[in-house]
């Protein structure tokens, strides 16, 4: 099987988490939103701390079913609270 390469970017408690805003990650090709959350999990169980957070591949916001590329940018964004 082979690996594509990946480029996560962490932003507000997510970075603080998992001590990093920015992290080069490999994944088997054909994963999926969801498989990567579950390894960003394994790698970094802190994750696991958020109630929810929103996965973004490119700039737009994915579903857990969205198919990644090698290249893709995705990005951690955690539960904004305001008021």
């Amino acid at each position: 099987m082979f690996s594509m390469k990946l480029k996560i970017l962490f932003f507000g408690i997510a970075a603080e988490l998992v001590n990093a805003s920015e992290i080069e990650f490999s994944l088997s090709e054909k994963a999926t939103v969801k498989e990567c959350k579950m390894e960003l999990q394994k790698l970094f169980p802190k994750l696991q701390n958020l109630n929810s957070y929103a996965i973004a591949v490119n700039e737009s916001y994915a579903t857990d079913d969205v198919l990644l590329k090698p290249g893709d940018v995705l990005a951690v964004i955690p539960p904004v609270s305001g008021g």
